[in-house]
């Protein structure tokens, strides 16, 4: 019958296949009634389809699985639940779990991930998903658990000896290094198909009679050239010229130390003809500029002497303004031939070559070298105020230098004052620099000098003008109005 065609039917479809039967009989009750059986047949048929009915009754029930033979809904949807989970316990126990890494931010945790051994879970109220992170305190540390057929599976890093990470290492950088040996052997194949060898190019230099010098050797042969007698004059030129450009190399111009050449350019400001001493300078000056090492070794060889000989006797002026550019290198950022300077009188020499007719180019580079001197002496006390140093040697050497009571003395004060007429700009731009860092040592001087008032006046007048000038033509911050700034300034100080 078809109360026993489903085994796992619900209750409620149990319950209802029990009563179909029953609706049967009487149907068949009333549609056999107008046959006209006797009442005692009648009665006979329905006791034998009652016996028969329960008889397949009894017969299903013992054939339905027992969890759901006359169970109560609450103890069947138990059930029902505990196979679910016995169900999943048993395909998570099939497969490998997939181990989650948490970091240090609360992340959302999938079914079927495994946390690692120590981590901080949490329930999200809202959302209803689990989240994991790190704690706080954890050490970095790796120990993964997961289930695998209902054993647990530890994946602890500390199971790795330290000889073990040593030989992974090892294997790394080889492999590194045989992808770097492969790269650069593509790096020198490609270098090859575009440039020869060195070794290649010498010899065919050699067969067209040309050398490959490095700069050592060429400045040795341009040396040997200079200080040779049997050279003349020409070849001594183009010898010193050509040094030139190479000692602006601070390791050329140390090099020349090393071989004597330095001493023989200084030599070199002894000659008698003027364009050896102006090319000796020029090389001089080219090889001091930030050159610490260099500037010693000058000073020691007399190089200060034979410089302040020069501009202080008849020579040319092109070369006393190689000579000058190689006294300013040689002093800049160098107290102790700061030094040697004043004791050589070189505030007087300087004053003499101001004064002389026909030098006002190298008067604008005096004004400036002196402005240059005294701001690098204040920079350095600043410096040392700003760092805390009580007695650092360099600031030691640089109280050393009496630099500003000898412009004084010497009358500087006046002569840079005067220097205002020249007539380029800037000339007395740096004029107007070197009046304003000597403006504490002689503002009685400036005060007692009437040139000097109307000077300012009259520039004033001037660079108003100008400047109204670069206003019209949209120039905010115009060269002339930096100028005249620098005017007012000193107008406001001496009034």
């Amino acid at each position: 019958m078809s109360c026993c065609g489903e085994k796992n039917a619900p209750q409620t479809y149990l319950h209802t296949t029990y009563q179909e039967p029953v609706s049967y009989l009487e149907q068949r009750s009333i549609t056999m009634a107008p046959q006209g059986l006797p009442p005692s047949r009648m009665a006979f048929l329905g006791m034998l389809l009652g016996l028969l009915m329960a008889s397949c009754f009894t017969f299903c029930l013992s054939h339905q699985n027992p969890e759901f033979a006359l169970t109560s809904p609450e103890k069947s949807s138990t059930k029902e639940a505990e196979r679910k989970d016995t169900t999943a316990e048993e395909e998570l126990d099939s497969e490998v779990l997939e181990v989650f890494h948490p970091t240090y931010e609360w992340q959302a945790l999938r079914p079927g991930q495994a946390v690692p051994v120590g981590s901080h879970v949490r329930l999200n109220l809202q959302t209803g998903a689990r989240e994991v992170k790190l704690q706080e305190e954890d050490k970095y540390r790796n120990n993964l658990k997961g289930l695998r057929k209902g054993k647990r599976l530890d994946i602890n890093t500390n199971t790795y000896t330290s000889q073990d990470l040593k030989s992974a290492l090892a294997k790394f950088k080889e492999g590194a290094e045989v992808e770097s040996s492969k790269e650069d052997k593509a790096r020198q194949a490609k270098v090859k198909r575009f440039f020869r060898p060195i070794e290649e190019l010498k010899k065919d230099f050699e067969e067209l009679n040309v050398v490959i010098e490095t700069d050592m050797q060429i400045m040795v042969r341009l040396i040997n050239k200079f200080n040779s007698s049997s050279s003349s004059l020409e070849e001594k030129i183009a010898a010193l010229f050509d040094l030139e450009y190479y000692v602006h190399q601070m390791d050329n111009a140390q090099d020349l130390l090393s071989f004597g050449g330095l001493q023989v350019v200084i030599n070199g400001l002894n000659s008698t003809e003027p364009l050896v001493k102006e090319y000796a300078a020029f090389v001089l000056g080219a090889a001091f500029s930030s050159n610490p090492k260099v500037q010693v070794e000058a000073i020691e060889g007399g190089a200060l002497q034979k410089l302040l000989v020069i501009l202080a006797t008849e020579q040319p002026l092109t070369a006393k303004k190689k000579v000058l550019f190689a006294l300013c290198s040689l002093l800049r950022h160098f107290p102790y031939a700061q030094q040697q300077f004043l004791k050589l009188g070189g505030l007087q020499v300087l004053r003499s070559l101001v004064q002389a007719k026909g030098t006002e180019v190298l008067a604008v580079r005096v004004v400036t070298l002196l402005y240059d001197l005294v701001t690098e002496k204040m920079f350095a006390e600043e410096e040392a105020e700003l760092t805390q140093e009580s007695s650092p040697e360099k600031l030691q050497q640089y109280r050393q230098v009496h630099l500003l009571p000898g412009l004084r003395e010497q009358g500087w004060c006046e002569i840079t004052a005067h220097l205002l007429a020249l007539p380029e700009h800037d000339a007395r731009e740096k004029v107007l620099q070197t009046l304003g860092a000597l403006l504490a040592t002689c503002r009685d001087r400036y005060h007692q000098d009437p040139q000097l008032s109307r000077m300012l006046v009259s520039l004033q007048a001037e660079y108003q003008a100008l400047a109204a000038l670069e206003l019209r033509d949209g120039e905010d911050e115009g060269y002339f109005r930096e100028l005249l700034g620098s005017i007012n300034s000193l107008l406001k100080e001496l009034r």
